[in-house]
């Protein structure tokens, strides 16, 4: 008979909220495009992203069209994937998610 003590795997604790979960924290990045109109990328926006209303996703759009993208939110990886499948599902033009 021998004393082996499994011991099991430590699990990573995961909290919530921005920056929180695997690794460092994910931007979501909408891109310029001709089809979709700023006041369309506001509506969108404020639909999906937290914490932006549409004077917000206004500001987006201007910035989206004047710099050719802009990091709409930013925050931990799961988040970001459902945020972005979001915005691409409603027609925005996405970037690829990006660590950092």
């Amino acid at each position: 008979m021998g004393s082996d003590v499994l011991t099991p795997p430590a699990e990573k604790i995961r909290s919530t909220g921005s920056g929180a979960g695997l690794g460092r924290p994910v931007s979501v990045i909408v891109m310029n495009d001709s089809h979709n109109t700023f006041e369309g990328v506001a509506t969108i926006l404020s639909q999906f992203v937290p914490g932006v209303d549409y004077a917000k996703g206004m500001k987006f759009a201007n910035t989206i069209h004047n710099s050719g993208q802009a990091t709409v939110w930013r925050g931990d990886h799961e988040r970001a994937e459902l945020i972005w499948d979001q915005l691409k599902g409603a027609g925005l033009t996405m970037a690829p998610l990006t660590d950092g």
